[in-house]
């Protein structure tokens, strides 16, 4: 399942709206849905997170926070790791390869470390300061 997936359903859940009832309003299928709800579609368009976002009545906050789960709802994830180190590569081919037999909380981890690494500025280059990295 996906962040906006997950969301969706949620929100269907809270308003008791059937996938039927939302798919008839959004003008799609209830198996296109199901399949975005389950991470088997592709992202939705910005187009349709406009229509769920007006079919429940969302807005400001909560509008964002939709198209923000819908950019980062992409099942197939292809990562491209040129111009990288060897180590960055190999931590994202174990990771795609391990994905699936890590728990819950350490998603939530890692996920929390990089929320941390990516706030602030990276650290300069070697090449920059003139001394070794590290």
């Amino acid at each position: 399942m996906t962040p906006f997936g997950a969301r969706l359903r949620a929100l269907r859940a809270q308003r008791g709206v059937t996938l039927r009832e939302l798919a008839a309003a959004l003008q799609v299928t209830p198996a296109y849905l199901s399949a975005l709800e389950h991470g088997r579609r592709g992202r939705p368009s910005p187009g349709l997170v406009h229509q769920v976002n007006e079919f429940f009545g969302l807005i400001w906050d909560d509008a964002e926070e939709m198209a923000r789960l819908a950019r980062l709802s992409h099942p197939r994830v292809r990562l491209d790791t040129a111009g990288l180190s060897p180590e960055a590569t190999e931590f994202a081919n174990r990771l795609a390869r391990e994905i699936r037999r890590l728990r819950p909380e350490t998603i939530a981890a890692l996920n929390e470390m990089l929320d941390r690494e990516t706030a602030s500025p990276p650290p300069p280059a070697a090449a920059e300061t003139g001394r070794p990295a590290g």
